[in-house]
């Protein structure tokens, strides 16, 4: 493997363009520290003056951005070789720097809701103060939420102790669980991890994919009491917080938290289930083209076509995704283009570079793009996923205030799984190969088998065990592996042998101790469907909302944001349409 040095310039990101150096950093590095010693002016003293409002919030943003700076770089750098002792301390400042940040400006928040209700209303109206506004009004959304000063002080005193469910499971994980060993396709003995599960799952060899299915799931069955205990003690934290918080349920408390109403997740499941069908007409596919008398869960991701390869080197990737992006128009290819060009992309690995992908950036500066591009069709997916999230940061950089640059989760797969979509559709459009052909709709029709129907059982799943709970009932293996159990054969129907070892598979999934997570992947991956399918269709109001959409990072609620697209997920119809396009291109495969 080569080293950082022996890489090219033109394929390492240009991180100078935030820092020229590492001892600027430094300078605004201990810059920032004087600046958090000091006490901050405004405290208790927000509500007396529409000004003293404006100028605390101004005061705030501005060391965010600086703070923001600091964190982005150090990280960047220390992500460049993650064995650079400089970055590993630079990396660990940042952090702190972060902490003090909080800590300086925690007082914020509680004084705005204090201020009496007809009093905010007229600061709100005051031009200093119009900047942050929607800021302003989402802290006061959430004051009906509110306790007292003491009710307050006591749950965040408890706040470490309720977190312990999570924390345990992520030490037992990631630290103390260890699956054995298995022989792999070479007939090598290899010790089997959470990162090489994934890709023996995709071998060819059905004996190696067994062998590493019942490997791993071995030792969770051996503690899955254990298990259920700490994730039944998550449960009941977060039923704890929500009748704290006079919440109707846990579902209510996460979603209004940001903004996203109740209907938006129950739509999902209603719609999902009402296309299982084609769910289960997938299944019966991939069993015929397995050639197996079983479907078992250990083949659920073994390639289809497996007689077919497609190597793109770096220079073949960037055409074919400049290409795929026309249907956006010419100012966004032309954007694309010019961050290939000028120091946006990290191309390749190197001895100490941190795995997988990314992006991000500095409100200021041009985003970045995080690669590790080793010549695979994935990875040119991968550039144009992440070149997705870093349009979208531009143009809401261009457009926004530093305060409302920034974008939720709910909407922040868009932009990426949307440019996914136009290089599908691009590449089977000049497709004359009958084995890419299927080679590329198979790759399709697993997006949407592991992000529409997946992540949705796995949010059926989270519904039911907090309802069960909220119910007044225990969650313990049994019932939990019962649901888990029952909602697998649902989902993948009469074709799919339910193995004992997946009704443990929830007792592995780290994502149920972030209540009612999941669901965004598929809500933003058929958003993504939706608009992507009407621009390569013509349609012009689309692609204009599109670019609004683009171009409005924060600054609306998501489900608000959608909508400019013409995207109301509120309503069904949304994801009935990704379903459809599910159906269509089942349906190609064979043809």
């Amino acid at each position: 493997m080569l080293s950082r040095a022996e890489i090219e310039q033109s394929d390492k990101w240009r991180i100078e363009d935030i820092y020229a150096s590492d001892a600027l950093w430094e300078e605004d590095y201990k810059r920032f520290l004087r600046e958090c010693e000091m006490p901050c002016p405004y405290k208790g003293i927000i509500c007396e003056r529409a000004d003293n409002l404006a100028l605390v919030l101004d005061e705030q943003d501005k060391a965010d951005f600086l703070a923001e700076k600091i964190y982005v770089y150090a990280f960047m750098k220390y992500y460049e070789d993650t064995t650079n002792v400089l970055y590993q301390s630079m990396s660990g400042k940042a952090q702190m720097a972060v902490t003090k940040l909080a800590e300086k400006y925690s007082f914020v928040e509680p004084e705005i809701l204090a201020i009496d209700d007809n009093i905010i209303k007229q600061y709100l109206e005051e031009q200093t103060v119009k900047p942050y506004r929607q800021y302003i009004e989402d802290i006061l959304a959430g004051k009906l939420h509110i306790l007292s000063d003491k009710e307050e002080k006591l749950l965040a005193a408890v706040q470490r102790m309720a977190d312990a469910p999570s924390k345990i499971f992520s030490k037992f994980n990631n630290a103390d669980i260890r699956f054995g060993y298995i022989t792999n396709e070479k007939g090598e003995e290899i010790e089997l991890t959470h990162g090489r599960y994934s890709a023996l799952m995709e071998s060819h060899d059905r004996q190696v994919r067994k062998s590493a299915f019942e490997t791993l799931y071995k030792p969770y069955s051996s503690y899955i009491h254990t298990l259920a205990e700490i994730y039944y003690g998550d449960v009941k934290r977060a039923i704890f917080y929500a009748n704290a918080r006079n919440y109707t349920s846990t579902l209510e408390m996460y979603l209004t938290q940001s903004f996203i109403p109740v209907r938006v997740y129950d739509n999902l499941l209603l719609t999902v289930n009402n296309n299982l069908d084609k769910m289960h007409d997938y299944v019966a596919l991939r069993k015929h083209e397995l050639g197996v008398d079983e479907l078992h869960f250990y083949d659920i991701y073994a390639p289809m076509v497996s007689d077919y390869t497609m190597k793109v080197d770096y220079r073949q990737a960037k055409e074919m995704v400049i290409q795929a992006l026309q249907p956006l128009g010419e100012a966004y290819v032309t954007t694309v283009r010019e961050g290939f060009d000028n120091g946006w992309v990290d191309v390749y690995e190197n001895t100490g570079k941190r795995n997988g992908a990314f992006s991000w950036g500095v409100y200021g500066t041009h985003p970045y793009v995080f690669l590790n591009y080793n010549d695979t069709l994935n990875d040119v997916f991968t550039v144009i996923h992440e070149m997705g999230h870093a349009m979208h940061t531009y143009y809401s950089n261009q457009t926004q205030p530093h305060i409302y640059s920034g974008y939720k989760i709910f909407v922040a797969e868009v932009a990426s799984t949307c440019n996914e979509t136009l290089l599908i559709h691009y590449l089977l459009k000049h497709c004359n190969d009958e084995r890419q052909r299927k080679y590329l709709i198979n790759r399709y029709l697993e997006q949407f088998k592991g992000t529409l129907y997946r992540q949705t059982m796995f949010a059926e799943f989270e519904k039911k065990a907090h309802s069960i709970a909220e119910q007044g009932e225990v969650l313990c293996a049994d019932n939990l592996c019962s649901l888990y159990k029952d909602l697998n054969a649902k989902y993948f129907g009469h074709n799919m042998v339910i193995d004992k070892e997946i009704t443990y598979e929830w007792a592995r999934i780290p994502h149920f101790y972030t209540p009612f997570y999941v669901y965004q992947y598929a809500t933003g991956f058929s958003a993504a469907i939706s608009i992507a399918t009407r621009i390569l269709a013509g349609d012009k109001q689309t692609l204009a909302g599109y670019m609004k959409f683009l171009s409005s990072g924060g600054s609306m609620h998501p489900i608000d944001l959608l909508k400019l697209c013409g995207v109301d997920m509120e309503q069904p119809q949304v994801v009935e349409e990704a379903l459809q396009e599910f159906g269509k291109y089942l349906h190609l495969f064979n043809q």
